[in-house]
This record gives structure tokens, C-alpha cells and sequence, in this order.
């Protein structure tokens, strides 16, 4: 039995590295927007209409010279509809200038230092035996795990967020693409 699961990985490894492969040679597109390898995170981000909130954010937590920075980092970006799904008046309340350390914090909780592609990802998920736990920069721990050719990451709260586009390449890291927010302890 381990050996048919032992191959079953590996066969998932390579498929994830072929199609993380022709994706880095294909021009990415995220919110209707071009996503370039040779520019950084946040000048890639700027252009995608489907993450406006995560650019306001990022710029009311004065963390834009941060992600424009060497790195690398991976980042899970929510898109604006993640957002909205928080309760009614979170959003606005995270962007006021006495809340920053707070939206500091969760920004800096989809952060996680290096640059893990899909291919780096999913090794990572099966040294793990089926799951990742990855450090943040804000100090906590995000869990990855691959379900039906997806990987979904799960906050330290239990909630779960499914990478919808994987491999966004930058200057300065790679973006996974999220559907919710992850919340820290």
C-alpha cells in the first residue's frame, strides 16, 4: 500500500511540476490584468481590478516598500471578494490608521518567507505526508494540503482558503491567488 501511495505522489508531483513549468512560460493573467515575472509583488498587484482591497490594505499597513523589497516571499493574496465575505464593516474598520498593527499583522500572516511555487509546494505537502505547515511572517502557522488537484491552506482558526490561481511569478516572490482571508490567533 505505501508504495502505490509513494507512487501516486510522485505522479501528482510531476504533473503539478510540468503544469507549474508551461504556467512560468505563459503570461499569467489576475484580475483582468498581465502579471509580469520581471516586476515585483506590489507592482504586479497594483494592476489586478480583483485585488484593490488587499493594495489598500497593504498601503494603509505601510508594508508597500516591504513587498517591493528583495524577498523572496510567497504571498496568498486575497481577492476582493475575500474580503467582502468578512463581517459587515471589518474592512473598513482594519484600514483605520489606530487599527495598523492589527492589519499588519494579518497581512503579514499570508506571507511566508521564500519563494514556494506549486512544484515546492506540493513537495512540501508530501514530505509532509499530506500536509504543509508553513511559517508566517507574522510569526503563526498556516497548513497546506492538496485535496482533487487543489491546494487549500487553513489558518490556525480552522478556516480554509482554496488557492484558485497558483504560480503568479514576481520579481521578488510568486503570489497564490486566495478566496478568503486567513486570520491569525
Amino acid at each position: 500500500m505505501k508504495s502505490s501511495t509513494h507512487r501516486i505522489a510522485s505522479v501528482t508531483l510531476a504533473i503539478v511540476m510540468a503544469a507549474g513549468a508551461a504556467s512560468a512560460m505563459a503570461q499569467v493573467m489576475v484580475g483582468g490584468a498581465p502579471m509580469y515575472p520581471t516586476k515585483d509583488i506590489i507592482d504586479n498587484a497594483v494592476n489586478s481590478k480583483d485585488h484593490t482591497t488587499l493594495v489598500a490594505a497593504v498601503k494603509a499597513a505601510g508594508l508597500v516598500e516591504t513587498l517591493k523589497g528583495p524577498g523572496p516571499f510567497t504571498v496568498f493574496a486575497p481577492t476582493n471578494d475575500a474580503f467582502a465575505a468578512l463581517p459587515d464593516g471589518t474592512v473598513d474598520m482594519l484600514l483605520k490608521p489606530e487599527n495598523k498593527a492589527k492589519l499588519t499583522t494579518i497581512l503579514t500572516y499570508h506571507v511566508v518567507p521564500g519563494k514556494l511555487d506549486a512544484a515546492a509546494l506540493t513537495k512540501e505537502i508530501m514530505v509532509g505526508k499530506g500536509m504543509a505547515s508553513l511559517k508566517t511572517v507574522a510569526g503563526g502557522t498556516l497548513t497546506a494540503k492538496a485535496s482533487g488537484g487543489k491546494v487549500m491552506v487553513t489558518d490556525e482558526n480552522g478556516n480554509t482558503a482554496h488557492v484558485t490561481t497558483a504560480d503568479v511569478i514576481q520579481s521578488n516572490g510568486v503570489i497564490h491567488v486566495v478566496d478568503k482571508v486567513l486570520l491569525p490567533k
